[in-house]
């Protein structure tokens, strides 16, 4: 009802003023909000929001949008009554917009869905509660991320938009198969998201102002005539009456007033053309009013099923490096993330009173905000300058700090006890001062997940042997091993133990085991297991795979599958490609965003490795050392069915002025047709081909950086039986350049700046200030192609939430295993968001992990009686809200879209009995939960 009037006999021009303010880039977000270091880049975002309230409320006809809820909410907190009064007015009116609402413009590419679910949830959630249904967006509006992602479309089209009495809903109709896509933009812009040439008046721009007097200044006539020029132009492309024009760009709108004087210029004397015959109509406008009008149209739509990447600007100018750049940053914010799920399930399970503990005040919101604030198309993306990038971090390791407070209070409550805990951040280079110089302690294993696991433990010592006891008292087999070279170079002086205690603990679901260590005997000389003899070449083995070696060049040479009885050859090394500094062809340098080598060829690292063989009761394990800067190891353990290699990578040499992207490959002799399959957010598998696009025509121009795409969880081949999968702990770009190999790009060190706005190599100094040293982990699953999916999709899950350690110098908690619910999960289910929204109310989500159809019992729907699955609290009363958690199902409006398959019609929410909740294949159902604690 709020949308202005439009003229159905001519070419209307939506005019949507709007700012698009960078939640961090080339500054912090605290420098941007304040206004802060002008001179890199002149943006103050406090006044950008001062001065468009004031030039909303002096003229009614006038409209803004705004996306970015951690800028407005900071705001808000500022504002006195007054002024929030005329902001919730100038809302229900229409006339301030929000869009898109994260908390946040979330990256498409390198985020994780379960993260980027959870920022855009904290945006729309505080949008609700300070503003009702008409503050909750109605469109998706992702201007700037450098592509588009298929599983992030189907979140927006279910996140959930209110009911209102005009349909103003952009979302497009489900595909068969039971993935809900939607389109992200109803089209390509022509400016992509800035004003069209010479209308540009924000006080960063530097068009002339529309002069309408009399005097020799006079412009109004040509200004007019080139608008109308650029709307015909534009509306050739387009296929209604209807076409948008952004009138705003990056932190504009700091002096409103010039912005909107003019415009309401532009409009009156654009409109006053009428009288002529012009027949363009232009008008203040929004992007849910723009679809309404598209909708109106009742005209059949493309539907696009696949996905916006890669992106490419020209032909040897693809944005496929941020895929992989800033490593340690993106694994930074994906360890953050899982921590987020065991903070705020500790907070759900324990109930508000763990907020204010023994240990003192501590909550999951900061974490919170510092995890959404990550999710930025300029944060985990790793297309940030320097500075900017430690800022994330700190504001990550400040969350980090307050939901340890909230642990220690939960674990206390939970297990009776108020001894102190101890968290140990640095266990990825050994180092953890409590079990180093204590010889008695107690290790307490969470796991976040809803069904039980096992999970090894291993910790710095300095011991030689330790008795371990599990939660009953039990015995459990440990060892200690050498603290490899490696990682005593990484740690520096930061830890001294020369040792490793190794143990496998276990933990029931949403629960916590405690486990006794006491040393029994000082450190001493220890003897490294000798290599069994009667092999001829070096190996490493358990009860689900035999993983052989080259003798001579120490490389990977060949898998196999005991269990299933067959093998597969595979190579595996380390490869960098030389950075393109640019060239006759193209001044195209590689970059922060941009991946450019300057050969299709990687050079390798080193045609042999230097190898340790370490075998024990425990562990398997071969060291390969390849050059002073890269080294690996690949590890096996009882029980566990795939093969995990954890690398070190770094600091990257450029001492000879050359930069380099340093790859991981694996080589197979699969016959794959030029095909992969990589994950889309850590959901959704697509399956990508080389030199390939499927709704274009491609002429491929770069064979290596054209065939990138970004892998979040996982990447695979496959043959006809036999799939290779290899899990990522962080997102990184990956590809198969060659049949039946792939790779997967770990490390980036460049010389020279991209050319897209940074104004910085990619070249991060690290600790030490010599360059960043990267340790992470491959994750190798060799199986048939129809068991494949069940053990990737629980795996996947396990790395992305793992089972957090937790150590006490004291005996621990008196209970000694505990278990938020009454029963386990079945392995396709998984309790994504466990979330307390207030006393005695929780926002609960569970979803079914797998596709349809990729697994014979995975991809079977599952029931759960949602109302006796917990036992920390008892459920009396449930909601079923839409994904966002902002918005009950029940109330969610949704407009339909003829699409060549038809027009779909739409669909009743049955009432839903909480007692049976049947998940169907990568299907998302969230409640909000009325609780009381036990």
């Amino acid at each position: 009802q709020s949308c202005p009037a439009t003229r159905p006999d001519m070419l209307n021009v939506h005019l949507v003023p709007h700012s698009h303010d960078d939640v961090g880039w080339l500054k912090t977000v605290d420098q941007y909000y304040y206004g802060v270091r002008n001179q890199d880049q002149h943006a103050g975002v406090q006044y950008i929001l001062d001065s468009v309230v004031a030039q909303l409320a002096a003229v009614p006809s006038r409209r803004f949008i705004y996306a970015e809820v951690a800028f407005l909410a900071r705001w808000w907190q500022q504002q006195d009554e007054a002024t929030r009064r005329l902001v919730r007015e100038l809302v229900q009116e229409g006339r301030l917009e929000f869009v898109g609402g994260g908390w946040c413009m979330s990256d498409e590419a390198t985020t994780h869905y379960g993260a980027a679910l959870e920022q855009l949830a904290l945006g729309r959630r505080f949008l609700r509660r300070q503003f009702g249904a008409c503050g909750t967006p109605r469109v998706a509006w992702q201007i700037d991320p450098f592509g588009h992602a298929r599983d992030l479309a189907a979140t927006f089209a279910q996140v959930g938009h209110p009911k209102t009495p005009s349909p103003a809903s952009p979302d497009l109709p489900p595909v068969p198969g039971g993935r809900e896509v939607t389109l992200l933009s109803p089209g390509i812009l022509p400016n992509v998201y800035n004003p069209p040439a010479g209308l540009c008046w924000d006080q960063l721009c530097t068009d002339p102002p529309v002069v309408d007097g009399d005097g020799p200044e006079r412009n109004v006539d040509s200004v007019v005539t080139s608008f109308l020029q650029a709307a015909a132009r534009q509306a050739q492309q387009y296929r209604t009456n209807h076409i948008l024009m952004t009138m705003g760009s990056d932190f504009h709108y700091e002096n409103a007033h010039l912005w909107f004087k003019n415009l309401d210029k532009l409009i009156a004397h654009a409109n006053a053309r009428q009288a002529n015959g012009s027949r363009v109509h232009a008008l203040y406008s929004t992007p849910s009013c723009y679809l309404r009008e598209l909708h109106r149209a009742n005209l059949t739509w493309p539907l696009k099923t696949d996905d916006f990447f890669p992106y490419s600007d020209g032909p040897h100018q693809f944005w496929t490096g941020f895929f992989s750049s800033r490593p340690a940053l993106k694994r930074y914010e994906r360890l953050s993330s899982g921590f987020l799920q065991i903070c705020s399930q500790l907070e759900a399970l324990a109930g508000p009173s763990v907020r204010d503990g023994p240990y003192g005040p501590g909550d999951s919101s900061v974490l919170r905000e510092a995890v959404a604030v990550a999710q930025h198309h300029d944060a985990v993306a790793g297309t940030e300058r320097q500075h900017v990038a430690n800022d994330y971090a700190r504001q990550l390791a400040k969350g980090w700090d307050s939901c340890q407070v909230l642990v220690a209070n939960a674990l206390s409550l939970l297990g009776g006890t108020k001894g102190p805990f101890v968290f140990c951040n640095a266990l990825n280079i050994s180092v953890c001062p409590l079990s180093e110089i204590t010889p008695q302690f107690s290790v307490i294993l969470y796991n976040p997940l809803a069904r039980g696991v096992a999970w090894p433990v291993r910790l710095p010592v300095r011991g030689t042997s330790y008795a371990v006891t599990d939660p009953q008292g039990q015995p459990v087999a440990s060892q200690v091993v050498p603290v490899s070279a490696v990682t005593r170079r990484l740690r520096g002086g930061a830890g001294g133990a020369p040792g490793e205690l190794l143990f496998q603990a276990w933990a029931p679901p949403l629960g916590f085991s405690t486990f006794g260590v006491k040393q029994l005997s000082p450190w001493g000389p220890w003897d490294p297991p000798k290599r069994p003899s009667g092999y001829s070449e070096p190996q490493i083995e358990n009860e689900h795979l035999r993983v052989l070696f080259d003798p001579i060049t120490g490389h990977l040479r060949e898998i196999q599958n005991l269990a299933k009885g067959f093998s597969l050859p595979v190579f595996q090394s380390f490869f960098w490609y030389n950075a393109s500094a640019g060239d006759a062809l193209c001044p195209q340098a590689s970059g922060a965003y941009i991946f450019r080598p300057n050969a299709s060829a990687p050079i390798p690292v080193a045609k042999r490795a230097a190898t340790r063989l370490l075998k024990t009761e425990l562990v398997q394990e071969l060291h390969q050392n390849f050059s002073a800067w890269c080294s690996q190891v690949l590890r096996l353990r009882p029980g566990q069915p795939y093969l995990e290699l954890e690398w070190t990578v770094g600091p990257i040499p450029v001492s000879d002025g050359l930069g380099k992207e340093v790859i991981s490959r694996f080589e197979t002799p699969l016959r794959t047709a030029g095909r992969f399959y990589t994950d889309s957010n850590g959901r959704q598998v697509l399956e990508r081909r080389r030199d390939y696009r499927p709704t274009w025509n491609l002429s491929q121009t770069e064979p290596v950086a054209g065939n990138y795409y970004p892998v979040n969880t996982r990447i695979f081949i496959k043959d006809q039986k036999v799939q290779l999968t290899v899990l990522t702990d962080r997102s990184q770009g990956g590809s198969s350049i060659l049949d039946g190999s792939l790779e997967l790009m770990v490390h980036r060190r460049l010389l020279n700046d991209d050319n897209r706005g940074v104004t910085e190599p990619l070249n991060e100094p690290g600790n030490d200030g010599h360059g960043l040293v990267v340790r992470g982990q491959h994750l190798v699953l060799l199986d048939t192609v129809v068991a494949s999916a069940d053990q990737h999709r629980p795996r996947a899950q396990e790395m992305v939430t793992p089972p957090y350690v937790v150590l006490a110098p004291s005996p621990g908690p008196h209970l000694r295993q505990f278990s938020g619910l009454r029963r386990a999960l079945p392995p396709r289910l998984h309790l994504l968001t466990a979330e307390l929204r207030g006393a005695g109310t929780l926002l609960l989500r569970l979803e079914h992990l797998f596709e349809r159809g990729e697994s014979h019992n995975g991809s079977q729907p599952v029931t759960v009686d949602l109302t006796t699955l917990f036992s920390a609290f008892t459920i009396t009363s449930v909601r079923e809200m839409a994904l966002g958690g902002d918005v009950p199902l029940d109330d969610v409006s949704r407009l339909l879209w003829r699409t060549a398959t038809g027009t779909p019609k739409p669909r009743p929410v049955p009432r839903r009995d909480p007692r049976c909740v049947r998940r169907e294949p990568m299907e998302i159902r969230t409640f909000l939960a009325s609780v009381r604690y036990r």
